[in-house]
């Protein structure tokens, strides 16, 4: 145990060491992987439509060229569109301007002055709160210094030439970088496949490549489906600044388009630029609040109802893990590391789910369920919260049967309770709590089950109680059923669940306490005379006890139909293969197949207790 606490503890270390490097080599390096980045989301985007030219009949190069031109050729389109826009709107400036000039004016003369007094009260608090320099005394004789002012020299033209062309180069230079990127990676794509499996793990080549055709799959889908919202999300936005009279709508629409790229942000500043616009233009501050209304209105409305019908599960990422992706990619690359943030994330959740060491990133930021609903329910249960346990199990029974909650979530879970009880684990308080919060679900949601379960299951299920229903006279009031819990008090809960299913199938049955000693349940079966018994176990402890209590009930009474439910996960064949073996007519694994093998073993069984009442009468 040592042995493992200290490799699991190495392993932990090395996969943090593994991490800090990689951070360090992105942060560091971030000249070379910006572009890098940029080019694998390119790809990413262009390659479904490079495998669908392909299709028509055109080989790897000339596909990959006409998918380029065609971008370039939109690119071009959308930027004339925009650079005649803004020639426009910078023709109009000076009118703006000067509606500008009036309406700041005005704001400052509004309210009486308002303004103006909040601004000389706050310059008076200042000017109170800082402290009046002391002058330095100097000794006679002594020379005062003289103040010295540094001024800066202003830009020469040719420094602000070299400056402008710089960043000009700069990003020409990372653009024609990432180009020549994505046409390579475009037309290597199969062979580029084929190293990275090699360099990953040549050894698990099917786990390497699900890997990879996933990650490509969800970025690209993620990109597609990013790409018809935006363009939409400008087109409602351009066309609802159109009919409330905002100048250069198309401009704006194009801009909100390509801002909402960036998320959390971009809708701001997509949405502050028509703004100003409007204030420079309308004598009024109404407009400026409809657009940033609109601008709101339609992203929480495509946030809400159609990013989840296009999105679904494409992404993979939780909304947390996508806020913190983009603070962390934003802290490591910038502007850029927000735009890359969401698609980089998912290859991280991909890559978290194939590879064992970093499996914890697959669970911190994927969306899916980290937990199993049984072991879900059982941590509510010991942190002793009623309500939330509750929520778990009406949850789980929408869409589902009363047999699937028992078997799948209340079973499980009391299995659970036994492991922790039985080592120890499990205080007296929680294991009460457990216990009673649990018989009190099994009797609440039974009774409400019908409105939990979904229209389409109630009926099927009230479909298979009439078949499943006897119908050879043991809805009367004899007794047709007893269940015999094998010890305590979870073996007890679950003879419990198995009567309410019998009830509901037409069986007359009654569950007997835990505390009754096995004589005691022998006088009962004597007295009862029922059509069968059924002997309930929640693993892992019970099996022994429900033998032995089988074999009792086999030497008593040898006519008698024995069921034994041993609820466990395995198959009920396992369970027969154990030794010793349990002598019962029939074994379940389950309380659905449990409530199957009573009801094929009830008309047997009363047909021959029919005969026996018959030869007694004679």
């Amino acid at each position: 145990m040592a042995n493992e606490n200290r490799s699991t503890s190495s392993a932990g270390a090395a996969t943090l060491l593994t991490l800090v490097v990689v951070v360090a080599a992105l942060y560091f390096a971030r000249a070379v992987f910006i572009p890098l980045a940029l080019a694998v989301l390119l790809a990413f985007l262009l390659a479904p439509l490079v495998v669908r030219v392909r299709h028509w009949g055109l080989g790897r190069v000339p596909s990959t060229m006409v998918v380029v031109l065609f971008s370039f050729l939109m690119i071009a389109i959308i930027g004339g569109v925009m650079i005649s826009q803004l020639a426009d709107l910078a023709h109009k400036m000076p009118v703006y301007e000067q509606n500008i000039s009036r309406k700041l004016e005005s704001l400052k003369t509004s309210g009486g002055g308002m303004i103006s007094r909040i601004t000389r009260v706050a310059r008076n608090v200042t000017e109170a709160l800082t402290p009046t320099p002391v002058p330095a005394k100097t000794q006679p004789g002594e020379e005062r210094p003289v103040p010295v002012e540094i001024r800066r020299t202003s830009f020469s033209p040719l420094e602000v030439i070299r400056n402008v062309l710089g960043s000009v180069l700069n990003v020409v230079l990372t653009a024609a970088i990432v180009i020549v990127f994505v046409i390579f990676m475009l037309i290597q794509r199969e062979d580029l496949r084929d190293r990275l499996i090699r360099l990953l793990g040549a050894g698990s080549v099917n786990v390497t490549t699900q890997a990879l055709d996933e990650a490509a799959q969800r970025v690209s889908r993620y990109l597609l489906a990013l790409l018809g919202v935006n363009i939409a999300y400008g087109l409602v936005v351009g066309i609802g600044l159109y009919f409330i009279g905002v100048p250069n709508p198309l401009l704006w629409g194009l801009m909100a388009g390509l801002l909402r790229y960036i998320p959390y942000l971009g809708i701001w500043i997509a949405a502050a630029m028509p703004a100003a616009v409007a204030f420079g233009v309308e004598p009024g501050w109404v407009q400026a609040i409809i657009i940033f209304g609109l601008y709101l209105g339609v992203d929480l409305l495509i946030y809400n109802f159609v990013e989840p019908q296009l999105y679904g599960t494409s992404t993979g990422i939780s909304p947390i893990a996508i806020l913190v992706a983009a603070v962390f990619w934003t802290w490591l690359w910038g502007p850029v590391g927000l735009l890359l943030a969401t698609p980089l994330t998912v290859c991280l959740v991909v890559l978290g789910r194939y590879v064992p060491s970093l499996e914890f990133l697959s669970v911190i930021l994927s969306d899916e369920p980290v937990l199993a609903p049984e072991t879900r329910f059982y941590q509510r249960l010991l942190a002793m919260d009623v309500e939330e346990a509750t929520g778990v199990a009406e949850q789980f029974l929408k869409g589902k049967s009363l047999e699937e909650l028992y078997d799948v979530l209340l079973v499980p879970a009391l299995t659970l309770a036994e492991e922790d009880r039985r080592r120890g684990r499990l205080d007296e308080e929680r294991e009460q709590f457990v216990f009673k919060t649990t018989r009190f679900l099994v009797d609440d949601l039974a009774e409400r089950a019908e409105e939990l379960v979904s229209g389409k299951n109630s009926s099927r299920g009230r479909a298979r109680k009439e078949d499943a229903a006897p119908k050879n006279g043991t809805q009367t009031g004899e007794l047709s059923v007893l269940c015999i819990p094998a010890r305590d008090e979870a073996d007890e809960i679950a003879a419990q669940m198995l009567v309410q299913l019998l009830n509901k199938s037409g069986f007359k049955a009654r569950a007997l306490p835990s505390a009754a000693l096995a004589g005691e349940s022998l006088e009962q079966v004597t007295q009862e005379k029922p059509l069968v018994v059924c002997v309930s176990s929640v693993p892992p402890f019970g099996y022994m006890h429900a033998r032995y209590l089988c074999r009792r009930l086999r030497a008593e009474f040898p006519e008698q139909k024995l069921v034994a439910a041993i609820l466990t996960e395995r198959d009920v064949e396992e369970v027969k293969k154990r030794r010793p073996e349990i002598t019962s007519d029939e074994i379940a694994s389950s309380l659905k197949q449990a409530l199957l093998e009573i009801v094929s073993l009830a008309p047997t069984a009363n047909n021959h207790s029919q005969s026996l009442e018959l030869s007694r009468s004679e």
